[in-house]
């Protein structure tokens, strides 16, 4: 039937957002988040350390940009998403449920940026070498942190019957086998291709410092 061969030619959905092991239980996008966290570092301590300066400054400052980040992701979510989904009495305790999804990444890019800053003026070193070191990082840990919505199903965008289109288990105001655009997929090749273009024209153009933060956060948007 037409169904069958939209539902062959889709993407699929995990069957579950979690993984147990034993008592403990891990939810998927928290861990997408972690690894997400992890290379970023990786990248951004091996690109300081070709400046010259100490990989362990990068570590130090991850310490407090990324809690700070992950804390103005969520309340930008929750800002901008107060009256369809925490109004009414509802913030309470949805508003801190992070392992069920919503994370705004102006708002983590703002107020991690923030931290980053002043602990590098705490370690005495210059944000803007710092801030160009890891503008690579970030899109690559956003890249990896989005295929924690597709363990969620969330994030997807309008009907679609291409190819790449996403299968939905409970499509909220659609018929069953209806598929999506998978637009966490795109915003993650995206990033990926953003971090690869500042990498590639790094070693091709000298900008004056913070500017590959810059282009970062201007391709970031454009994709957008």
């Amino acid at each position: 039937t037409s169904l069958m061969r939209q539902l062959l030619a889709a993407l699929p959905s995990p069957t579950s957002n979690s993984l147990e092991l034993g008592p403990l239980n891990f939810r998927f996008y928290g861990l997408c988040i972690a690894l997400g966290v992890l290379a970023a570092v990786s990248i951004a301590r091996r690109r300081w350390a070709a400046r010259g300066g100490d990989p362990e400054d990068i570590t130090t400052i991850a310490l407090v940009a990324v809690p700070a980040g992950l804390v103005g992701a969520r309340l930008y979510h929750v800002i901008t998403d107060w009256s369809r989904l925490y109004s009414d009495g509802r913030w309470a305790p949805d508003a801190f449920l992070i392992w069920k999804g919503g994370l705004g990444i102006p708002g983590g890019v703002l107020l991690g940026t923030a931290a980053g800053v002043l602990m590098c003026r705490r370690l005495r070193i210059d944000w803007r070498h710092v801030a160009d070191s890891a503008a690579p990082a970030i899109p690559v840990a956003q890249a990896i942190g989005r295929l924690g919505n597709w363990f969620n199903q969330e994030l997807y965008g309008r009907p679609s019957d291409l190819p790449w289109a996403l299968r939905i288990d409970f499509p909220e105001g659609y018929p069953p086998g209806t598929t999506f655009h998978p637009t966490f997929l795109y915003e993650a090749l995206w990033n990926l291709a953003l971090a690869g273009l500042i990498i590639a024209a790094g070693r091709r153009w000298v900008l004056r410092p913070g500017r590959w933060l810059a282009v970062y956060v201007v391709g970031y948007g454009l994709g957008r």
